[in-house]
């Protein structure tokens, strides 16, 4: 097998039930196309439910804990070896366009930050920097989601070259005049539109690695389906509120669990005794929404997934234009899940349910992936690293604590980890957990806390019954934090070998 291609496709915050493929309400034919022709892995998790610390494990192929990059605000060290730099050693040519995160939007003098105020909206400076970025040789890079004050970089360079000197006006203060009142239908014209962006330089950057005869390691990563819920006409009318399945909250669902989840159902609960640094904390806030508006985030939300497909098709057809899909190793998947009204939640936060930490998980390569095929094998998103290096027949670095997964996709093997681990820390101490799941349980344990979650996947999918405090399932407790601590022992990074006996 030569050494192939790879283009890395990423959505964010994508609910792992949202490919038309396999569920009817929401329309993706080419995440569709890609699942024909290769194989949809159907248990694939983060290993941490936010962007910062998800974002720089697929770099690395290291959990946050890890990495360092632990938490949203903070910044994935740049002595960190990277897949990209691997890569680019080998005679790969690398390259990100879109969304990165890898830094925080504030730096200090200690940590500085490329991603932060001001250089984020120094146009000037962006128009001389592509790179070299944690080992891309290549980035184009913007940082909003939808009409967010934090657009600039190379995506607003790119707006004004499209014509549009005023695109400011779509975008909210203090850099833009859009009116904030605005909400789900998005008057930014698709033309600009980030996905437009996304798919023309990554059809750019494709033609000149094409002409070049150069492997490439590319990574096409867009911003939505990321709140806040916007998208622009048509697709904010392609769905009718009305004919979705919305889902909801059952009711005594959260009497058995950790106490901030019932407290998500509260108008105005209080959360100051875990926000011990001040800073907010995803999804410790009320999540309680009007019927109506819960009703029409679900449609805006498939709708910015759906325009999100389409320019992922543009991606695929370039790659079939140049001849290049043959020997190209295309992933889909995203950072990790949502919750648009699961549980009676909304966006995210600690609470590692499946719809937050599993993923929809796409992998094609014609001729080597099996086509039209879903399999069980547990992923995570830790192993695009290891198991990347692997096809391009690149050592892996000891460092990297992914799994190989390369036999798996190819459909040699059945299975190459028998769980996966997520987790989550906001604060230093208070809010820090960690989820163990493996094929048929999920057990979450909280860090100085004698609370804790495990459910049964097998007999409850849905997640309705926390079995933690039941006094049959003792025993139970008791193997799965054994698993647990086990697991956890054979995660810790190796980054030397042992090369002799004294």
């Amino acid at each position: 097998m030569s050494r192939p291609n790879i283009l890395l496709i990423t959505s964010d915050q994508q609910h792992w039930d949202t490919i038309g493929a396999f569920q009817s309400e929401v329309h993706t034919p080419n995440l569709d196309r890609i699942a024909k022709d290769g194989t949809a892995f159907t248990r694939a998790y983060c290993p941490n439910p936010t962007c910062t610390p998800t974002r720089a494990s697929i770099l690395t192929g290291m959990y946050p804990s890890q990495h360092g990059a632990w938490t949203l605000g903070t910044k994935l060290m740049e002595d960190r070896r990277t897949v990209a730099q691997e890569l680019a050693e080998a005679g790969y040519r690398t390259a990100l366009v879109g969304k990165a995160h890898f830094q925080p939007l504030h730096g200090t003098e200690e940590y500085p930050s490329l991603e932060a105020y001001p250089v984020l909206q120094d146009l000037q400076f962006w128009r001389n920097f592509h790179g070299p970025f944690y080992g891309f040789d290549h980035v184009e890079l913007a940082r909003n989601h939808t009409n967010e004050a934090h657009v600039g970089q190379h995506y607003a360079i790119w707006m004004e070259e499209k014509g549009y000197p005023n695109w400011r006006d779509y975008f909210l203060e203090p850099t833009g005049t859009m009116d904030p009142s605005i909400t789900h239908s998005w008057p930014i014209p698709e033309e600009i539109h980030y996905d437009t962006w996304i798919a023309e330089r990554t059809g750019a950057l494709l033609e000149e690695y094409k002409e070049q005869d150069e492997p490439f390691f590319l990574w096409s990563s867009f911003f939505d389906p990321h709140p806040d819920y916007l998208v622009p006409a048509p697709w904010d009318t392609l769905y009718n509120k009305d004919e979705l399945t919305v889902p909801t909250v059952h009711h005594g669902e959260h009497d058995k669990n950790p106490p901030h989840f019932g407290m998500t159902q509260e108008a105005a609960p209080d959360y100051n005794h875990l926000k011990e640094t001040g800073r907010g904390i995803h999804g410790y806030t009320s999540h309680l929404l009007p019927e109506e508006e819960r009703k029409q985030l679900v449609a805006t939300y498939y709708g910015m997934i759906s325009l999100m497909d389409k320019y992922i098709g543009k991606i695929l057809d370039r790659l079939d234009e140049l001849g290049l899909s043959e020997n190209t190793l295309v992933v889909f998947t995203t950072d990790h899940g949502h919750f648009f009204g699961q549980h009676g939640l909304q966006y995210k936060g600690g609470f590692h349910y499946e719809d937050l930490i599993k993923l929809p998980f796409l992998v094609r390569y014609p001729g080597h992936v099996p086509a039209n095929k879903q399999s069980a094998a547990i992923q995570s998103l830790v192993d695009l690293a290891p198991t990347f290096l692997t096809f391009c027949g690149i050592h892996v670095p000891h460092a990297m604590t992914g799994v190989d997964q390369s036999k798996v996709w190819l459909g040699k093997e059945e299975q190459a980890r028998d769980h996966a681990i997520c987790e989550f820390r906001h604060e230093p101490t208070t809010i820090h957990q960690k989820t163990y799941v493996d094929q048929r349980y999920k057990i979450t344990v909280y860090y100085r806390q004698s609370y804790g979650e495990i459910f049964d996947l097998e007999n409850d999918p849905r997640e309705l019954n926390n079995l933690w405090d039941d006094p049959d399932y003792t025993t139970l407790k008791l193997e799965l934090l054994l698993r647990y601590i086990s697991a956890e022992l054979g995660k810790e990074s190796m980054p030397m070998p042992r090369i002799w006996h004294a």
